[in-house]
C-alpha cells in the first residue's frame, strides 16, 4: 500500500468558509482532536471510519458528515486503500452553536441531494470569480442540513416571496459589473440569504448567481460585436480574469469570445 498524501487547502472570499481542505491520505489517521469550527465532510474514494463523543461512525460514499466544534473525534482509513475527501469548515455563519447537540447525536447524513449540493459547492469554490455561486449553493445546503437537525415539526413551510425577488432582481441590475454577495444584498434587502435565494429562484426559475452571469454575458456579447477584445470585455463586465470569462461565456453562448467576435467580424465585412 502507498503511503502517497497528497493536500490542498485555501480560505475562499465566502462568508461563512473558514477553510476548504481537499486531501487524499492512505496510511494516516487522525488523533482525537477538537475543531473552531463545524466540519463538513464528504468522501470520494474509499470511507473514513471516526469517532466521535465515545461513539463510532463512518462514511460511505452517498453519507455528508457534519462534526460539530468542540467535540473531540479522530478520523482513519476504512480500507486498506484509504480515502479521498473534500471538506468544508464553516462558521457560525450558517449553523448556530445550539445544533451542537443534535448533530453530535446524528453526524453522518444519508441525503443525496444534500451530497450533490455539497459537490456543487466545492465544484464552485475550486473556480475563482464563481463566489456568488459558491455562496448561493452554501445557502442551501445550510438550510438543508438545519432541516436535518432541527425537528419535523419546527419547520415552517417554504415561502414565496415576489417582491423581495422582484428588490433582489433589482439589486443584481444594478451591481453587474461590480457584483454582490448574498451576505450584503441580505444586509441591504433585510432578508435572509436561504430566504433570498428561495425567493429569487421560485420567482424566476434561476438562481441569482446565474441571473448575474447571464446579465453579465449578455453584455459582453454586445461589446464583443462592438469589436472590443476578449480581454477588454471580460474586465468591462465584472468577470474575476479572461479564464472565467471564456467558461461562462462559452457555456450559456455555445462558443468561446473570441469565436462570437470573429462571427460578427465576419457578418459586418
Amino acid at each position: 500500500m502507498s503511503s502517497r498524501a497528497s493536500v490542498s487547502a485555501w480560505r475562499p472570499r465566502v462568508p461563512g468558509v473558514v477553510e476548504v481542505f481537499h486531501a487524499r491520505f492512505t496510511e494516516y489517521a487522525y488523533p482525537m482532536h477538537v475543531h473552531d469550527a463545524w466540519t463538513l465532510l464528504i468522501v470520494d474514494d474509499g470511507a473514513v471510519r471516526y469517532d466521535l463523543d465515545r461513539h463510532e461512525h463512518g462514511t460511505p460514499h452517498d453519507t455528508v458528515s457534519l462534526l460539530p466544534p468542540h467535540v473531540p473525534h479522530n478520523g482513519a482509513p476504512a480500507t486498506s486503500d484509504g480515502f479521498r475527501k473534500r471538506v468544508l469548515y464553516l462558521d457560525g455563519h450558517h449553523l448556530a452553536d445550539g445544533l451542537i447537540g443534535a448533530a453530535v447525536d446524528r453526524p453522518d447524513l444519508r441525503d443525496p441531494l444534500l451530497r450533490r449540493r455539497v459537490g456543487q459547492v466545492h465544484s464552485a469554490l475550486v473556480r475563482p470569480g464563481d463566489e456568488l455561486e459558491a455562496e448561493s449553493r452554501l445557502t442551501l445546503v445550510g438550510e438543508r442540513l438545519r432541516e436535518h437537525l432541527r425537528s419535523r415539526e419546527a419547520l415552517g413551510a417554504p415561502r414565496r416571496d415576489p417582491v423581495l425577488a422582484r428588490r433582489l432582481r433589482e439589486l443584481l441590475d444594478e451591481r453587474v459589473v461590480d457584483g454582490v454577495s448574498l451576505a450584503e444584498a441580505g444586509g441591504t434587502l433585510s432578508a435572509h440569504p436561504a430566504h433570498l435565494v428561495r425567493a429569487f429562484s421560485g420567482a424566476y426559475g434561476i438562481a441569482p448567481h446565474q441571473y448575474l452571469m447571464s446579465r453579465r454575458v449578455g453584455r459582453a456579447r454586445r461589446l464583443l460585436l462592438e469589436g472590443r477584445s476578449p480581454s477588454e470585455v471580460a474586465v468591462a463586465t465584472g468577470f474575476y480574469d479572461q479564464a472565467h470569462f471564456t467558461r461562462h461565456f462559452r457555456k450559456l453562448v455555445g462558443v468561446t469570445p473570441g469565436r462570437y467576435r470573429a462571427t460578427g467580424a465576419e457578418a459586418g465585412g
